[in-house]
């Protein structure tokens, strides 16, 4: 057999074989969270720490929806994805850590009650939108900001029922709302209507609110 065509072949298969690990991980996750009702997705930096003030915000928030009857989902690693857990678990509600592999590994943070380790993003990013009835984006980076975008895509496009998609912390959000509304906005990218898919608030209290005005708990 010629080297090239073994070379194709072999990739393949390997192609093939992938396609059931990924199965493996949408079977796991749609069995590990099939009672997961309702639930928050919360995103956010990795790089935050106990003390800061957006971490413990976080856990604030996260307790505040916990005690109103909602389990909490994070990516499962450090920073506010730690925070939103810690605030889940303390509120007594499912604390859901949604890990990915990488390179440089992420270490599970302890206070995810549930936890489920992914080598696919794409497969993780499902579990997040099927099984969150809102989406809280803290202050971060391109994770964040990927997320948050992913999931007002699926609902302008109505790939998914419309629900909640919050940004905390005006400070930090307000530089990229001006954007949206100076450049999507006025060069007619999006339609007015489609500011109304995200809300930008500070305080705790009105998260949850904006929240239960949705959800049925």
């Amino acid at each position: 057999m010629p080297e090239k065509q073994y070379l194709i072949d072999a990739i393949t298969v390997h192609d093939s074989w992938r396609l059931f690990k990924i199965l493996a991980e949408f079977v796991d996750g749609f069995e590990s969270l099939a009672d997961l009702y309702p639930a928050v997705s919360i995103f956010g930096s990795a790089r935050v720490r106990p003390g800061d003030e957006i971490y413990e915000r976080t856990v604030t928030i996260a307790r505040k929806l916990a005690q109103s009857g909602f389990h909490v989902i994070t990516g499962g690693g450090p920073g506010i994805m730690e925070a939103g857990n810690k605030g889940a678990k303390e509120g007594g509600a499912k604390s859901v850590g949604l890990n990915i592999e990488l390179p440089l590994e992420q270490e599970p943070n302890p206070f995810a009650t549930t936890r489920l380790f992914f080598q696919y993003f794409f497969v993780r990013k499902v579990m997040f939108v099927k099984y969150a009835q809102a989406y809280i984006g803290m202050p971060g980076g391109f994770g964040t900001l990927d997320e948050i975008f992913e999931a007002l895509t699926l609902i302008q496009t109505k790939r998914i029922k419309p629900f909640p998609v919050i940004l905390v912390g005006r400070d930090h959000w307000s530089g990229i709302m001006d954007w949206i509304r100076n450049v999507l906005l006025s060069g007619k990218y999006i339609s007015r209507e489609d500011l109304d898919l995200v809300t930008v608030l500070d305080d705790p209290d009105e998260v949850v609110y904006t929240i239960k005005r949705y959800v049925i708990v």
